[in-house]
């Protein structure tokens, strides 16, 4: 069993507080991968240090290099790409095909940060007065803290180390604590891809220790962090008060619409998808369905038997088709809100209990859930769960499904199925959300594109394609007057 350590100024060294915990396998908690470090405010003391000491040197690498550097780590990874997989499996629990997508995923925002970097791309505009240039270019901002979740362990901290660096910048990166063996094997291929020391640092340990030591450090000048929205609020708090960069990408309740001139069968297997891919664990999740009323009853009957059908066990198995949750008290959570939902009267259909058929009693599985005759102010309908549990509620037409899916506080992934372009086309108009999808589930974000959402989703920012760039950069206007005598703006301008 291996026991991991740290990484901190380019070497793995022990957390100062001498504890450590178990991360073990969700599909079989006999199993532990490994052993962890519980750090402390101590160590992330130490990150920080190296950090800022690293950041004098890399600010200064030119960003094509920078760009290099993530290249060849990217070029690890896909060679890797199995390895990081199987790993992501056993520690996290989604199925083998989806490891593999989450890994892909990294190593096409290593691909794109590289091209980024001979861009960059800011403006150069005319001044107002002659002889004068004008323009603006982008420079790094220092440390940042990067703080992720356990149900994306590649791709997620991809999607903000790598742009982070690019920048410029340098990093304090804190893992979920389900999923640090991931974590670690990222950070073992920066280094190895030629990542200086100190550029980027790895510290292990529970929210309320190194994460709150990262938030509020006064040398680490930005976070960006990806979780729920009541950590969400808690951050953007304390780095308003301390005036840093704060990027937050927060919670959804994302629902997908079925109209009666959809093509059933697309939907079917949409929402199917978008509702118990990475067993309902993922911050697009479809967690609502709408549907037209004249195709509920007929959609519903189809849907809970294809739901009834979906293989669940170990995610190594090819055959798998949902893995379990992360932990006994996720697995808790689901089930209190499916007694919830019984309790306010929606009616279970599909699922609602623990799944512990043969190996799956060592684990931490729940079975695909279906509630029909759901009321929009129902607490599953506006709660996220983060699980394998959809609500499904019906519409009197198009402009009512609209209403619905919009009476939410979150607003991340939308979806609609629809064959009619007119009703596409408003959908993409009326629709509060980050991302909308047609004919398409709620989940299948690409990294090239911006990633986020609206209302309580997160504070504005996008991840994701050139969006991210500007979260990790300041702009910084530059004036050259060759002129030779003193001109005042504005006043020399109006005067003549």
């Amino acid at each position: 069993m291996k026991e991991y350590k740290n990484f901190i100024d380019g070497k793995w060294v022990p957390s100062v507080t001498g504890k450590t915990y178990e991360d073990r396998n969700p599909a079989n908690y006999d199993e532990v991968i490994g052993i962890f470090p519980q750090s402390n405010y101590e160590d992330v003391e130490r990150a920080v240090k190296a950090a800022k000491k690293a950041y004098e040197y890399w600010r200064s690498v030119p960003a094509p290099k920078r760009g290099e550097i993530l290249r060849k780590a990217g070029e690890l990874m896909l060679q890797r790409k199995e390895e990081l997989a199987r790993l992501m499996t056993q520690e996290m629990g989604k199925i083998l095909k989806e490891a593999r997508g989450d890994v892909q995923e990294g190593i096409d925002t290593a691909f794109y940060a590289f091209g980024e970097g001979r861009r960059l791309f800011s403006y150069t505009t005319p001044s107002e007065l002659p002889n004068k240039m004008a323009f603006v270019i982008r420079q790094p901002i220092g440390v940042w803290g990067i703080i992720t979740p356990w149900n994306f362990p590649i791709a997620i901290p991809s999607w903000k180390i790598f742009p982070a660096l690019l920048c410029g910048n340098t990093v304090v990166f804190k893992p979920a604590t389900d999923t640090p063996a991931c974590a670690a094997k990222l950070v073992e291929i920066l280094a190895e891809a030629g990542v200086p020391d100190g550029v980027v640092n790895l510290v292990f340990g529970k929210g309320g220790e190194v994460g709150e030591a990262i938030l509020n450090h006064p040398e680490i000048r930005g976070v960006s962090f990806t979780g729920s929205s009541e950590v969400g609020k808690r951050i953007g708090e304390v780095c308003g008060k301390m005036l840093k960069k704060c990027s937050l990408e927060l919670g959804g309740k994302n629902a997908q619409i079925v109209l009666k001139d959809a093509n059933l069968d697309l939907a079917l297997e949409g929402v199917l998808w978008g509702a118990f891919g990475t067993t309902g664990q993922r911050c697009t999740a479809t967690s609502r369905l709408i549907l037209e009323e004249e195709i509920y009853e007929q959609f519903i009957e189809r849907l809970i038997e294809r739901a009834k059908k979906i293989k669940i066990g170990n995610g190594l198995k090819e055959d798998t088709e949902m893995g379990p949750l992360i932990n006994e008290s996720q697995r808790k959570r689901v089930d209190e809100y499916v007694k919830i939902g019984i309790k306010e009267g929606a009616k279970l259909v599909c699922g609602g209990k623990y799944y512990e058929e043969g190996e799956c009693k060592k684990g931490f599985f729940y079975e695909p859930t279906i509630f029909v005759d759901v009321k929009e102010d129902m607490t599953i309908f506006q709660e996220e769960i983060f699980g394998p549990v959809l609500s499904v509620i019906k519409a009197k037409n198009f402009e009512d499904a609209i209403r619905i899916l919009n009476n939410s506080r979150y607003g991340l992934s939308s979806s609609i199925y629809t064959n009619d372009i007119r009703k596409a086309a408003k959908a993409i108009e009326m629709i509060e959300a980050g991302i909308t999808y047609v004919n398409a589930p709620t989940i299948g974000a690409e990294c090239h594109l911006p990633f986020g959402g609206v209302k309580e989703t997160g504070n504005g920012h996008r991840e994701g394609g050139w969006t991210v760039y500007d979260i990790f950069s300041e702009l910084k206007t530059v004036y050259i007057d060759y002129s030779g005598i003193l001109q005042k703006a504005q006043i020399d301008t109006w005067e003549k």
